[in-house]
C-alpha cells in the first residue's frame, strides 16, 4: 500500500500504517507552523533525534524535505 504526502509516495507495509502517517504528518505540520520543537531545544535537535528513530516518522520527515 502506498500513500502520497507532500508530492512524495510513501510505501507502507500495512494498511493500518496510513493512519500513523496521517497522525505524524499532522504533528510535523503543527510543529513547523508553531515553530514548537519541545522537548528538544531546537529544530535541528528534534530532527536529529527523530531521524535516528527511522520508520514511518523518517519517511514523513523526508516527504517534507526536512531530512535527507
Amino acid at each position: 500500500m502506498d500513500v502520497d504526502l507532500n508530492g512524495t509516495t510513501i510505501h507502507l507495509d500495512r494498511p493500518s500504517d496510513k493512519a500513523v502517517v496521517q497522525r505524524v504528518a499532522a504533528q510535523i505540520q503543527r510543529r513547523i507552523a508553531e515553530d514548537d520543537w519541545r522537548p528538544y531545544s531546537s529544530k535541528a535537535d528534534a530532527l536529529g533525534a527523530w531521524k535516528k528513530l527511522g520508520g514511518i516518522r523518517l519517511k514523513v520527515l523526508k516527504a517534507f524535505n526536512l531530512v535527507k
